[in-house]
């Protein structure tokens, strides 16, 4: 099937394929054909996947005087032209039409990133103290003997409606990769990217909820970038400070440490329930409500421990994340029975709703996770997207329990998930 849209006036035509091709979207000026009688016998023919975008363009553009033509074929291969109601097509949608993935589920995935960033070139400084050669959350650069520089940047397509909510969201993952570090934020600029046919009241409710989380994490916000784009995208560029002497790094932990995990996975499961409108609202309101805290609160108390490695659970899953903080000499052992999860996450999994980026991050770990032996629920929660989730802690076990209790004061679904071990033939196990 294709569409066809007929215009009152050659003008009006003329202006609407350049209105479309700007765009970038596909679309081919024709002759009207002869079964429709009607307008100036100039036609668009837009492909189904891009009729819904290109009415709400030219409904933006206030080019209206149109009327909209499904073409399909008959028995003998004939086309037939029906009379489709355009004003459907025209109406502004919501901040999730027109996004095929949202959140960090919109991530490349881990595989395909590090092929990517293999044998980039590079120029020495003995000032990077962390760079990308570890998938780190973020760079530190030294700047004096006492004190280190954290910058960072994150955004993604929203994975809600409601655009403060998305707003809240992006910025809270985006500050997050500061506090992964034992960063605190100083300063942050807003990433915007967002399509021509929207309200711009949308694009000033997300940047009214990013810049509430920018103030709880009591960092200045000092402006941003911003371009037009087909699909809204939303985050931040985050700049923080560190003391040399407390830097968190992902790939440093102790042996015997124990792994403190402080929020519950299943948010890129609800997220894709959403969508398809399989979520309860109790779901959503968890998910959201976890996505929006900022993990400076667990950080602050992390500082006062013998924290020895630490990174956050985003796009790429926990196991991908574990995977990350393993290293020659240590393997993970996790406690699948431990590990938080939203309820509801598990009852998704169970009804086999997947993620792409849940089997990204599956096909990634096939040869270094073994978790055949888990119930199919728990192994999506365990490859399942996290957008800004939680913080993963190595802590010295004898002081885990402690500080698991002081995280749980605000994050009381934080749990000890695991422990880190002597290197096995296995990067990471389960107990």
């Amino acid at each position: 099937m294709e569409y066809i849209i007929a215009f009152g006036s050659a003008n009006l035509a003329i202006k609407a394929e350049q209105c479309l091709l700007e765009q970038r979207l596909h679309v081919t000026v024709l002759p009207l054909p002869p079964q429709i009688r009607a307008g100036c016998g100039i036609c668009l023919r837009v492909q189904p996947d891009e009729i819904g975008p290109a009415m709400k363009y030219l409904a933006a553009a206030n080019i209206g005087d149109v009327k909209l033509y499904s073409k399909s074929k008959d028995s003998k291969n004939q086309s037939i032209y029906n009379e489709t109601e355009a004003h459907g097509f025209m109406e502004l949608g919501s901040l999730l039409d027109n996004c095929t993935s949202g959140g960090c589920g919109a991530k490349i995935g881990p595989g395909t990133l590090a092929e990517l960033l293999a044998g980039l070139p590079t120029r020495e400084d003995a000032n990077l103290l962390v760079g990308y050669d570890t998938s780190d959350d973020a760079a530190v650069y030294k700047i004096s003997d006492t004190q280190s520089i954290v910058t960072t940047a994150d955004f993604f397509p929203p994975m809600v409606a409601d655009p403060k909510t998305f707003g809240r969201i992006a910025a809270a993952n985006a500050l997050s990769d500061v506090y992964s570090m034992g960063g605190t934020p100083l300063t942050a600029i807003n990433l915007v990217c967002f399509p021509q046919s929207m309200d711009h009241a949308i694009l000033r409710e997300i940047l009214t909820g990013g810049a509430e989380k920018v103030i709880e994490a009591s960092a200045a916000l000092c402006g941003g970038h911003s371009i037009y784009d087909k699909e809204p995208k939303y985050g931040l560029a985050v700049t923080g400070i560190v003391d040399n002497d407390k830097i968190y790094r992902n790939n440093t932990p102790k042996v015997s440490d124990k792994l403190i995990l402080t929020k519950p996975l299943g948010t890129g499961l609800i997220m894709a329930a959403l969508r398809v409108g399989a979520a309860s609202d109790d779901a959503v309101l968890k998910a959201t409500r976890s996505m929006e805290r900022l993990n400076k609160y667990a950080a602050e108390k992390a500082q006062n421990f013998a924290v020895s490695a630490c990174t956050d659970i985003t796009g790429f899953g926990l196991l991908a994340h574990a995977l990350e903080m393993a290293s020659d000499t240590v393997s993970i052992a996790l406690y699948p029975a431990e590990i938080p999860y939203i309820s509801q996450a598990y009852d998704y999994a169970e009804e086999y709703m997947m993620t792409a980026a849940g089997q990204r991050n599956r096909n990634h770990l096939d040869s270094k996770a073994d978790v055949s032996m888990l119930p199919f629920p728990i192994q999506e929660l365990l490859f399942d997207p996290q957008t800004s989730g939680g913080l993963l802690l190595s802590v010295s076990s004898e002081q885990s329990a402690d500080l698991l209790a002081a995280i749980q004061g605000g994050d009381p679904d934080a749990k000890i998930i695991g422990e880190i071990i002597p290197r096995q033939d296995a990067v990471i196990l389960f107990e």
